[in-house]
Formats: C-alpha cells, structure tokens, sequence
C-alpha cells in the first residue's frame, strides 16, 4: 500500500503529541543535567518536568534507522547515503548515523584520513566567499548524509566555507511530563562481610536516597518541518522520501524501545490511534506501511545518494 502524504501538501508542519505510560507501575526516571539533576519547572499554575530532552530524542530516532548487529541501515533503509568510518585494520569503529553530530563527526573530519575532506572542500568552494548556497549544500548533504537534512548539522571546520555551514533540525521531539510530584526512595549498598568497611573504596554498607516521578500526563512531542524540508529545492521525489523517512523514524520509536533508563520504560497509551494534532486528521503511518513504502522512495533518489567509507587513524 503506498502512503497517502496528500494531507501534507500546503501544509507547513506536521505535530504529533503522543500520550506515553510507564510499562510497570506509577514511577519513571527523567533524564538529569550535571549539576542540576531532574529539569522541573512550572507552566503557569502545573508542575512540570523534562522526561526527554531534544538532543537525546534525536539520537534515539537516529538509531532507529540503524542495525547494531549488522553495522548497517536496517533493511527498509537501505540505500541511503551516510559515511562509514573504519579503523586502520579496516573494521568497522562508528558511522555519521551513529555519531552525535553526524557528517560532522570528529572521526570524519579530524583523522589522518583527508580525502573525504578534501572531497567537501571542493563541493563547498563556491562558499568560500559570499552568501551560503542553501540549495547546494543541501545536495551535498543528501549526498553524502541524508540524515543531516532531518536532524541538522552544524560543519564547523574553517575549511569547509569558513565554518559557516548549518542545517537547523526539520525533525524534532521531546518528551514532557505535567503536574509531577516526586517520589522518594532509598536504599542500602549492603557490605556482608565488613559493613564498617571504608566506604571511599567500594566497602562497607552506603545508604543512598533515590528520587522518581510521577505524574497525571506524560506526552511525546514530534515535530517535523515541512517548510523546511521544501526550501531545500531538492525536488519532489526526495522531498517525499525525507517525509517517509522522518515518518519511519517517529513510528519505529513509538512502536519499538521507549526504555529511556533503567527505571524509565515507558510505552504509548493508545497504540491503534496516533493521530497528528496537525494538519487535522493526518494518522501515522503504520510501521508495515512504511516498510513496504519507504524502500520505493529511497531507490528513486538512488542516483542522488551514495555511501562513503574514511578510515580513521590519530
């Protein structure tokens, strides 16, 4: 069955909000920052709190894409463009879908091996100076690493058009929770053969407190930027595949692995209804739909994509 994107067309965004549920239970785990632990705040007269943060949810949508056991895109992704990155003995070490900042990756860019960068440097030399040609650096991103297009990048080196070469995200998503309290907990390390051990080493019995949430409304929140996707001025056929792509990134998240943490496992409230809060009446594709579909649309943007291997050495 091909996807109908139809109700998409002059529509600028497309905004899904996903309930969520823990698994077990009333408590989860958020995520927490250094030297801040869990990020709550209020929203008028509602305690509320950060479950996910954007960054954490881009690389979570990432790895959907991504086969760990085989070291390749899984199969409905195939074909697409991404950079492979292997060690001097020629074993695979990471790849651009992989890495945090993508093309970007210091173990692309920052390795003894220069031909990749030399390859960038003449696709963007028509940048060196002037206005960013929008349009030819989205080319070579779909070149090179189509994911870049969905989840930004930001190509930092001063060779590489001055450093001025930066894709916003087109697909976005976090995870928030409201009216939250916390649940206090604790426990006891148990040390049973010297509890008045030195606690500094690893010995003796260490009491510890321990701090969950719960909550009355837990909501995933997917965005993802038509607009954006549009001004690239890639043409029909990749726009529909950036659009499948993302929409098989959102589906194979929410029907897949939502154990954030240890004691954050969390799944969709209402699986058989997800239905975007934009455009109206717009429902997320089914994962078998996708599946069937979004291999089609890759291979008709084949010509335009390829994989590039660079090894990396220090």
């Amino acid at each position: 069955m091909t996807v109908d994107l139809s109700k998409l067309d002059n529509q600028n965004r497309v905004l899904f909000e996903v309930a969520l549920k823990p698994v077990q239970g009333k408590r989860f785990q958020p995520t927490g920052f250094p030297d801040l632990g869990a990020a709550t705040y209020q929203a008028g007269n509602t305690a509320c709190l950060l479950v996910e943060s954007a960054q954490s949810m881009a690389n979570r949508l990432e790895m959907t894409l991504w086969d760990e056991g085989a070291k390749q895109p899984v199969s409905a992704a195939s074909g697409i463009s991404y950079v492979a990155i292997h060690n001097d003995s020629g074993g695979y070490l990471t790849s651009s879908i992989t890495e945090a900042h993508r093309i970007n990756s210091p173990y692309i860019l920052e390795g003894k091996d220069k031909g990749f960068i030399g390859k960038l440097q003449q696709e963007f030399a028509v940048m060196e100076k002037g206005p960013i040609d929008r349009s030819k650096l989205a080319s070579t991103l779909l070149k090179y690493d189509v994911n870049s297009l969905l989840h930004g990048v930001f190509l930092a080196k001063k060779e590489l058009a001055g450093g001025r070469l930066r894709i916003a995200r087109a697909l976005s998503s976090f995870v928030e929770a409201e009216s939250v309290a916390v649940a206090a907990s604790g426990g006891v390390k148990n040390d049973h053969v010297d509890p008045q051990g030195d606690t500094a080493k690893g010995f003796g019995n260490v009491p510890f407190h321990r701090e969950e949430f719960t909550s009355e409304k837990i909501t995933a929140y997917f965005s993802l930027d038509l607009q954006q996707i549009r001004a690239y001025g890639l043409g029909d056929k990749v726009e529909r595949m950036l659009i499948l792509l993302a929409l098989f990134k959102i589906r194979s998240l929410l029907d897949g692995n939502l154990r954030f943490r240890t004691a954050c496992d969390l799944e969709v409230a209402e699986p058989d209804s997800i239905v975007a809060r934009r455009p109206a009446g717009f429902s997320l594709p089914s994962l078998e739909d996708l599946n069937a579909d979004l291999p089609k649309a890759i291979k008709d943007c084949q010509d335009l994509m390829e994989v590039t291997t660079v090894t990396y050495s220090n």
